[in-house]
């Protein structure tokens, strides 16, 4: 059985390795495992130990703290707020989101500003 806090660790090691633009056969070469480890972590099938988490997150450039963050129900607080109503708690669980928001930091950031409002005037006007 799954435990839920290996499921956690799997997600935010998914979609820091996606945000990155990581493969899982990249990470597993950094790392010096074979690919389908990856996947098993991922999905939580497997606990990662302390010493591989490390590993990871420094093949990720990130803190292990990263992958507990949320942990606290902080996310499901969030997700309950009036601007997030209809916006799924696990949102970068979803490959399109994911793709936008690397897609907007690949940006400028003066177009990306722009491209900011836009869109919120856009979501106002559909309200």
């Amino acid at each position: 059985m799954k435990h839920p806090v290996d499921v956690h660790v799997g997600k935010r090691v998914r979609h820091r390795r996606w945000m990155v633009g990581m493969t899982q056969q990249q990470l597993a070469e950094k790392v010096g495992i074979k690919f389908q480890q990856i996947q098993k972590y991922e999905t939580g099938m497997n606990r990662i130990s302390a010493s591989r988490l490390w590993d990871i997150a420094e093949a990720l450039s990130v803190p292990v703290a990263y992958f507990f963050e949320g942990m606290d129900g902080a996310d499901a607080a969030q997700t309950t707020d009036a601007g997030m109503a209809g916006v799924p708690g696990d949102i970068l669980g979803d490959k399109e989101a994911l793709e936008l928001v690397r897609s907007y930091y690949a940006i400028p950031e003066n177009q990306r500003r722009r491209l900011f409002e836009l869109a919120r005037v856009l979501s106002d006007a559909a309200a």
